[in-house]
């Protein structure tokens, strides 16, 4: 609904927005009331945004009860009701930037001239809406927005939070409405569910839920135990105290009262800026430790506020941009078993495609037998899934509220869906295992990580085309990539003379790859980029290490015992032996930087430290922060005025660019880094 912005010309309006208006009743009393949503805010923002988009093409169907006309849910019945002196209004969302851009455009055409549209861009705290209330500068009342007129007396609750002063300074106004987030710290969050953990109850499901169900709770002892903060974002009602001419103005007078204000609100004089802020928070939206699902803007103005005034449920002079959602609800089609490189059997949900973090989500993971009985997933279930950045997708829980009745629970296999062998789970151990080294699946994600730009980086050799070799018999190991039968590759369809030709090129290239790429790609266990970089600068060659003992490789800085027992015992098998002797027939490079045992690299960047954003050519993201360690630097995630430097490959982090301009930090390319780690010296 929200991609296309347009209604089924077939659609029966009345009845739909009958079937909306009921759903999105049930779901505000799911998550105001009973703080346990059944769908995730993405889901609930569509079914309004439906409702809205049918109103707007049915005037006639307007209603003053509709949910596009007034804010939030209603109170709960638990908790005495307050009516707000000042009606706490809900925002209108822009859900992309072309959205934010046509209310931008649309709110400088409402005034005299663009140079009076100042902006506060604020981060949108994922929690619970509060109004806090003191007279003669004494906390008297706390309240939830409820319907926006009136909300759920939380007084005593409120009261335990620490960051909420009971009295005011000395010259506070006779009445101050404080509004703003209570929410719960994500390090807050992961400590409550370590307590769940630890007592053997279930955990909670998100920090948003957690800080409202722990607001609303009838013994505040409780709340006190949870960890709740608040952010203060707005004046309420006011008497007897200062005037303002600007949203900014009121924010540093709470500040100056003791009150919590965010410290990443920025006043922005132009809508390029505000878009810009938009676009830097959600690169770094989990930079905080606090979920933030969008940023909210405001015109600074209070008198051209006042005069935009507002509509029914939202302020015309405030938007809220949402950040794509990482979290939505699916159902859950079959769950299956894949399994990889090193035999490791991985369970998987296969789901209703849904558009989740940015992209198309078909499929996600289900990490190990002991979390599928835990999240007590079962093919059927409408689940939650959650997807952040580049991270993998995962399936976070079931909607249990949805589950048809007598769903079966999902067993693991006890036999490789691959190769028919059986699977294996050692005692104490979390995963399961196909111990069988011929398993084709084994076979072709070997060669595929070999491949891979982490380890030789085969342009064009992907998991596809290995696939297909290996079932046509033309590979059966990493070594075999360096004799294919060309001839027979060409007669295959989809096969032209120019793709092969790139490929053998691709795959001629790799042989003059570092040692350091070839040990990561040979696919020794526990062996990373950083401990492959340490080996080949402490050997200098591959024989070397194929013959040094358990003791002289953990001898190395940066190896140890476990990863040295572990390529000792690769070593050890015959027909790992033979992959290094068809690898050396073949011309690849088994020789590294000339070296002795526990030899180090020089200490160029010793007391350094130097950020890598984006991707480089010569360098995956752990390798570029191996070889920074390696030579006694630092390489942090973030950009600070001590950064020595920062290093942007393509498609680099706007927030550390803009980060690393601010300061004033050297940005360098990729020939700057390499110049930076040969001679400690900024180009």
């Amino acid at each position: 609904m929200a991609e296309s912005d347009t209604i089924d010309p077939g659609l029966d309006p009345v009845g739909r927005v009958a079937e909306l208006r009921a759903a999105i009743a049930h779901h505000n009393q799911r998550y105001y009331e009973a703080d346990a949503p059944e769908i995730s805010d993405a889901d609930y923002d569509e079914l309004v945004r439906e409702l809205a988009l049918i109103e707007a093409e049915h005037p006639d169907l307007v209603t003053p009860d509709s949910p596009t006309q007034r804010p939030g849910g209603s109170a709960s019945a638990q908790f005495a009701p307050v009516v707000h002196q000042v009606a706490m209004m809900s925002l209108d969302n822009a859900f992309d930037d072309g959205e934010l851009r046509a209310w931008g455009d649309r709110l400088v055409r409402r005034i005299e001239t663009a140079a009076q549209a100042t902006f506060v861009c604020e981060p949108k705290i994922d929690g619970l809406a509060i109004s806090i209330r003191y007279e003669h500068g004494r906390f008297v009342q706390a309240a939830t927005r409820g319907d926006g007129r009136v909300g759920e007396d939380v007084t005593a609750n409120v009261g335990t939070l620490s960051c909420v002063p009971h009295q005011l300074p000395a010259g506070a106004p006779s009445v101050l409405e404080v509004r703003g987030e209570v929410y719960m710290p994500v390090s807050a969050f992961e400590a409550l569910n370590a307590r769940q953990d630890a007592a053997g109850e279930r955990r909670f499901v998100n920090p948003r839920n957690s800080a409202a169900g722990s607001l609303r709770q009838k013994d505040a002892t409780v709340t006190a135990s949870r960890e709740l903060a608040l952010w203060a974002y707005q004046l309420g009602a006011i008497e007897d105290g200062p005037s303002f001419e600007r949203h900014a103005d009121t924010l540093e007078f709470l500040r100056s009262l003791g009150l919590p204000v965010n410290p990443e609100i920025r006043s922005v004089p132009t809508l390029e800026e505000v878009y810009a802020y938009c676009r830097e928070w959600e690169a770094r939206r989990h930079d905080l430790d606090y979920e933030i699902d969008g940023v909210v803007v405001k015109l600074d103005d209070l008198a051209l506020r006042t005069a935009l005034g507002s509509t029914s449920r939202a302020p015309r002079w405030a938007i809220a941009y949402k950040f794509p959602p990482e979290e939505r609800t699916t159902p859950l089609r079959a769950i299956q078993v894949s399994i990889g490189r090193t035999g490791r059997a991985t369970p998987f949900a296969v789901l209703e495609p849904v558009f989740v973090g940015g992209s198309t989500v078909g499929m996600a993971t289900l990490h190990n037998e002991d979390q599928v009985r835990i999240k007590d997933v079962r093919p059927g279930d409408v689940v939650v899934v959650r997807k952040a950045g580049d991270v993998i997708p995962e399936v976070v829980r079931p909607v249990l509220e949805l589950r048809p009745e007598g769903l079966a629970e999902w067993t693991f296999p006890t036999t490789c869906p691959a190769c028919g062998e059986a699977l294996v789970r050692a005692k104490g151990e979390s995963d399961t295992f196909c111990v069988n080294v011929d398993c084709p699946a084994q076979r072709a994600g070997r060669i595929i990580h070999f491949a891979s730009r982490g380890a030789m980086d085969i342009e064009g050799l992907g998991e596809q085309r290995v696939y297909q070799l290996c079932d046509l018999g033309l590979v059966a190991d990493v070594a075999d990539i360096y004799t294919i039968d060309w001839d027979q590759v060409l007669a295959l369809e989809g096969y032209g003379e120019l793709s092969v030709a790139n490929l053998r090129s691709a795959i001629e290239a790799s042989k003059d790859q570092p040692l350091a790429r070839l040990l990561v790609g040979l696919n020794v266990r526990h062996l990373g980029p950083a401990g492959a970089e340490a080996l080949a600068a402490g050997f200098g060659s591959l024989d070397a290490i194929m013959v040094a003992s358990e003791d002289t490789l953990a001898a190395v800085e940066g190896v140890g015992p476990i990863i040295a027992r572990s390529v000792v015992e690769f070593f050890a098998v015959e027909r790992n032996r033979i992959v290094v002797d068809k690898l050396r027939a073949a011309g690849v490079n088994l020789n590294g930087p000339v070296g002795g045992v526990g030899a180090v690299l020089d200490q160029t960047l010793t007391g350094r430290s130097v950020v890598v954003t984006g991707t480089l050519a010569a360098y995956t993201r752990e390798e570029a922060e191996a070889a920074i360690k390696a030579r006694g630097g630092k390489s942090p995630g973030s950009v600070s005025k001590r950064t020595t430097a920062v290093v942007v490959g393509d498609e680099p982090g706007a927030s550390k660019l803009t980060k690393a301009e601010e300061l004033g930090v050297p940005i360098l390319d990729e020939a700057g880094f390499e110049t930076l780690l040969e001679t400690g010296e900024l180009p």
